[in-house]
Order: structure tokens, then C-alpha cells, then sequence
């Protein structure tokens, strides 16, 4: 979105497409496994985006990661060897098996010891998936690794309850945790989890907006050609787990990269929903050299607080500086009946702020930020 610091900021269209995590290699010595989540990925002989294409790996194969430079990824799959976009890849493990149905892949966990209370079903329990996308994790926690994910209607088996977290098995074989309240028990046709959430926000109800979406990217980043649409929703997603371990129950306006709602139906949501608080995910864009994150609000009496609350957190440090606060006259937050924010991230036209960005460590980095300043608005 096009905005300057401290003069008239213009609002863009605040519309989604489900981004791939982004493969981060703060070391390849000895390289790792990596999967392409695109349909296609251009192999260039250099790591920039004008480099000349030498090749494209298909959706779905694995490729051996040597080297990394600026979110570029150096790949080996095959006889193909060359840079790629580093956004378009998810890291895997080497000993993980490939998945089969419903776009899984992962390895069998060992159940992760811990002082919460656990129990296994009486018997092998089926459950049906109710989110739209669904991650599952290595361990029972939002800190721990992402092996693949589910979607709506996929059939799991229940292996253990712990807490907030259900440990499965896929239609394919694969094992981890997911979170239990996406899940639903074909015995009980309710939630598995009979346990109470932890945290200072149970019982608060937090929409979620991840801005732009569909045939609208948003911002495009001037190094890496970054979408802003895929970074919207990727750290959006990353704010939903951080809220849920808060013990809040959340709802997004947009879960999938073929979701397109307006402005005006995602404040309808927040209020149909009877929501406590609303916020819009996006990344930032300025013809000025600029770079950082800043936090907006529009009622001084309703939003205000809940802006500043976050902001603060992000203040204290996420890998790039915060700008402050800034009065936006978006649609979103002037029709918002709830109190309601808009954060921008970060600046695609900044080359440092856009390669910091698309790292998914920056991302849950900034989505703890945010669900802390929720957190800290209703103490």
C-alpha cells in the first residue's frame, strides 16, 4: 500500500491468496530438503529476479538447498541447478516421507513429554477438520515446527488430547499435532479439546483481516517481487496461532488464496460476529526511502488504545524499527463499530525492509508482537 510517513496517506484496496511459508537457511552447511509450493519455480542462473531462467521445477518436488543470498535460494533438483525464489519453498525434513492425500508431508513424532495434562482416547477416534487450512505441527505448540497441513473436511485419526492440541494421524500416515479446536470428534460432533484455554484473553472473540487478496497483490516488492498479499495472509495466519495459545477464539476474513471479500464485508463480519477487536495485516510501500513499521487508527475514543497497545510491542523490537502511530481514514477502520487497527509491517520499496520481511522467522516474530499488544489492550 502506498502511504508516506508523516504526510497524507492514500489507502489502498485492503483485499487474499494463501502464501507459502518461506524457506529460511540461517546456515545450509551440508544443505537441507526443501519442497516447491508453486506451480511452477524459474531456476535462475543468478540470484535475482531479471537473472536469465536456466529451468522450472514443478509443484510438489523436493530440492536440495546449498546456499542462500537475500530470501534467494541456490537448489539442486535433479539436473537442474540454479537460484530460486526462497519464498516458494517450504523447508522439510530429509527423513520425512512424501505425503499422498491432501497436500501433507511429514514425519512421525515422538509425543513431546510435558507438565500439562494428556489423554489418549479409549480407542482410535475419527475426526473431521473444520478450518479452511489447518497446520500441523511437530510438537503440541505454536513454537514448534510446521510439517504440512490439512484442509477442510481431510478425516484424521485422534491419538491424543493435551491440553489445546490433539495429536493426529493423516489419511496419508503422517503424525503431529494440530490445534484441537479446528478439529471436530465424529463421536461428539464437537470440539475435541475439553480442556480451557490458557491465557489473558479467553472468552475474547479477534478478527483477523490479512489486506488485499485474490486478483489484487497489494503492494509487489521492487527487489524481490515479493507479494504483499502472500505476506498478508502468511503473518496473518501466524497472528491466529498466537492469539488461539492466548486462549482467544478467531476468526479470519480471508483463509485462502481464492477469497476475494470487500471492504465492506469484512467489517460486516466483525460486527455480525459481535467481535471484541479488529485487525488488518499488511506490508507498507513509499516512493521515499523509508523504512519500519507503523500502526494506524481512526476513532481516537475506540481505536486508539488498541493502536497504541500494539504498537508498543512491535516497538520493542521484531527486526525493524516502529514508526509509531498514524490516524487512517481506511474504510475498515472508520465503518468499524469495534475498536480496530491497521498495521503495516514493513516496506516492500525498502530492499533491506523487503528481504527482512519475507523471512517467516520476521513474520512470528511481528504476529507475537501483535497478539502480546492484544493481550496487554484487555488487561
Amino acid at each position: 500500500m502506498n502511504k508516506m510517513i508523516g504526510v497524507t496517506l492514500l489507502a489502498a484496496c485492503l483485499l487474499g491468496m494463501a502464501a507459502p511459508q518461506p524457506a529460511e537457511a540461517k546456515s545450509v552447511a551440508g544443505g537441507y530438503t526443501a519442497q516447491v509450493y508453486v506451480n511452477s519455480l524459474n531456476v535462475r542462473n543468478e540470484p535475482a529476479k531479471n537473472a536469465t531462467v536456466v529451468g522450472s521445477i514443478k509443484n510438489g518436488a523436493r530440492v536440495t538447498v546449498t546456499d542462500e543470498q537475500h530470501g534467494w535460494l541456490k537448489v539442486q533438483a535433479g539436473n537442474t541447478s540454479g537460484w530460486v525464489a526462497g519464498y516458494y519453498l517450504r523447508k522439510v525434513n530429509s527423513t520425512s516421507p512424501r505425503s499422498g492425500a491432501s497436500g501433507t508431508f511429514g514425519a512421525s513424532i515422538t509425543t513431546a513429554s510435558s507438565s500439562t495434562s494428556a489423554s489418549a482416547p479409549s480407542r482410535t477416534t475419527k475426526a473431521t477438520v473444520t478450518a479452511d487450512s489447518l497446520r500441523i505441527r511437530s510438537g503440541p505448540g505454536t513454537q514448534y515446527k510446521v510439517l504440512g497441513s490439512l484442509k477442510a473436511k481431510d478425516t484424521v485419526a485422534l491419538l491424543l488430547r493435551q491440553n489445546d492440541w490433539a495429536r493426529i494421524r493423516t489419511a496419508s500416515g503422517e503424525i503431529g499435532w494440530v490445534a484441537a479446536q479446528y478439529i471436530r470428534d465424529g463421536a461428539t460432533q464437537g470440539s475435541i479439546s475439553t480442556v480451557s484455554h490458557t491465557g489473558n484473553l479467553r472468552g475474547k472473540l479477534i478478527v483477523i483481516d490479512p489486506g488485499h487478496g485474490g486478483s489484487d497483490p497489494g503492494m509487489l516488492g521492487t527487489t524481490f517481487n515479493t507479494m504483499e498479499k502472500d505476506l498478508n495472509l502468511q503473518t496473518a495466519l501466524y497472528v491466529r496461532d498466537a492469539l488461539v495459545a492466548k486462549g482467544a477464539r478467531v476468526e479470519m476474513t480471508r483463509t485462502r488464496e481464492d477469497q476475494k471479500p470487500t471492504l465492506a464485508r469484512r467489517v460486516q463480519m466483525s460486527e455480525a460476529l459481535r467481535a471484541d477487536a479488529f485487525v488488518s495485516i499488511h506490508y507498507n510501500s513509499s516512493p521515499k526511502k523509508v523504512s519500519g513499521t507503523l500502526t494506524f487508527f481512526y476513532s481516537e475514543s475506540d481505536d486508539l488504545k488498541l493502536a497504541r497497545a500494539i504498537e508498543n510491542r512491535l516497538g520493542q523490537g521484531i527486526g525493524l524499527k516502529s514508526n509509531g502511530l498514524s490516524f487512517g481514514d481506511y474504510h475498515i477502520l472508520r465503518e468499524n463499530r469495534i475498536p480496530a487497527t491497521l498495521v503495516e509491517l514493513g516496506f516492500l520499496t525498502n530492499p533491506t525492509d523487503e528481504s527482512i520481511v519475507r523471512k517467516s522467522s520476521y513474520q512470528k516474530r511481528a504476529a507475537k508482537s501483535i497478539a502480546d499488544g492484544v493481550a496487554d489492550y484487555f488487561k
